[in-house]
């Protein structure tokens, strides 16, 4: 014991001695530093006061110190950047589910405005813009060189005017226009209905509505079709869905797991980082569930999508999601704007990082080019010509089956058309009614 204590003793007077034999070059290191600091702050005002007294014009002096502060931001990553008043008003109108635009959701890179995802029903979505199509100029004017802010101010402007965007698409040979009329968006932040016994949610955006809206839609529609019994199923689409609220990512999530961990936040201060976890309760009832995401899923989308596959809960079908795992907060400033700045990544229940990466489907599904659903069609309408036992002269009838047997019969033909026909509309949503009803029957209800 007296061999450890002097062991520990000397320790710590080593370690004594080497902290104040280094401690001078660090406080010196520091103080450099710092003063470097205020030296760049010094030219940073030399330079604002040479501008606003030799430069060629008059320069309007707020605008030039807000340029300077979203310069500054921007440098950092696509996500950070200053909010002047107007458009700090504009964001938390946005999050409450109504504002006017073109109802399109964009990013920054390599100097060009990219879409992330035109929202459903919009002037965006209805003009075909689509999730990864390049936007290099606004009436003419070109985009690069603006900041992300400047570019959507462009994009702005009263509800009933006409804008024309250039596109740069991937596949597209040449650049081409298409002109918009901007509109006021109103979101409708859940949609829902019943694809036979399937229950079919499609979540636009993630807001202060999502959650409310989602359960009530599901609710809606579990009784629509006589209770959790009758449900085969449930397919949440998250397909160019931009995301938007973390805290709407968690609850949506937890509504469909019973325990476990949903997403966990790292900032630069490891004291900063959180973790979520599920409460018991699953608004599915155990179901069967499939989760569609595509490039335009991203952020909220993808924590969603990532929490329900790591704890394989749902089967995700469609393709790689966008890729942005990082979590942005909002900061009010003086002068009632708004810094949005990057403070943390997040991570998935199993501990990655989808930041560039994105949530990978578990079943890769490209959306069918129309073309080829409808050529697709002709085949399968030609096959179904082809001739059958029944047209043969003098076979057997098939008096087996009684009338209620041949309407069930009928009715599963029935059906089956029906999802052949979908295939042509949207054959993703097609394989992921699929995947619920082969589900459905390899796990069928105990009281069947």
């Amino acid at each position: 014991m007296k061999k450890f204590l002097m062991a520990a003793g000397v320790g710590a007077l080593s370690g004594v001695l080497v902290t104040g034999h280094f401690a001078a070059p660090i406080v010196a290191q520091e103080v450099q530093r710092e003063r470097s600091t205020y030296e760049q702050l010094d030219l940073f005002g030399d330079i604002f006061e040479r501008i606003r007294g030799d430069y060629v014009e008059q320069v309007d002096e707020v605008d030039l110190i807000e340029s300077a502060i979203n310069g500054m931001l921007s440098s950092l990553d696509p996500h950070s950047s200053y909010l002047p008043p107007k458009d700090y008003t504009d964001m938390r109108v946005q999050t409450r589910g109504e504002f006017g635009g073109l109802g399109i959701e964009v990013t920054q890179e390599n100097g060009f405005v990219k879409v992330v995802a035109p929202m459903d029903d919009t002037p965006a979505s209805r003009a075909g813009i689509e999730s990864g199509d390049f936007i290099t100029h606004v009436d003419g004017e070109a985009v690069l060189g603006l900041t992300l802010n400047d570019a959507v101010e462009l994009m702005r402007g009263p509800v009933g005017s006409e804008i024309i965007i250039t596109i740069v698409r991937e596949g597209t040979d040449e650049p081409f226009d298409v002109t918009l009329t901007r509109d006021t968006i109103e979101l409708t932040v859940v949609r829902s209905r019943n694809e036979e016994n399937t229950v079919y949610l499609r979540v636009t955006t993630f807001n202060d509505k999502s959650y409310s809206s989602l359960e009530k839609e599901l609710n809606e529609r579990v009784e629509e079709l006589g209770g959790m019994d009758a449900v085969d199923g449930f397919v949440i689409d998250l397909r160019n869905n931009p995301g938007g609220l973390l805290t709407q990512a968690i609850e949506i999530s937890d509504a469909f797991l019973d325990k476990g961990e949903i997403v966990s936040t790292r900032g630069r201060d490891p004291r900063d980082s959180e973790r979520y976890n599920a409460a018991v309760g699953d608004l599915a009832a155990g179901k069967p569930m499939v989760v569609l995401i595509n490039g335009g899923s991203a952020s909220a989308s993808e924590i969603v999508a990532g929490a329900l596959k790591d704890h394989r809960r749902a089967i995700i079908v469609g393709t790689r999601s966008f890729g942005k795992g990082s979590v942005q907060t909002i900061m009010p400033l003086q002068g009632q704007g708004a810094m949005r700045l990057t403070t943390a990544r997040y991570y998935t229940p199993s501990g990655r990082s989808i930041q560039n990466l994105g949530v990978a489907p578990d079943i890769i599904v490209e959306p069918r080019p129309r073309v080829e659903a409808e050529a697709e069609t002709e085949e399968t309408e030609a096959a179904n010509r082809r001739r059958s036992e029944a047209d043969l002269r003098g076979s057997l009838s098939n008096d087996s089956l009684s009338e209620d047997e041949l309407k069930v019969l009928e009715e599963e033909i029935r059906q089956a058309e029906d999802v052949a026909e979908r295939r042509q509309d949207d054959y993703q949503l097609a394989y992921a009614l699929d995947v619920i009803k082969g589900l459905s029957v390899l796990n069928p209800p105990a009281s069947q």
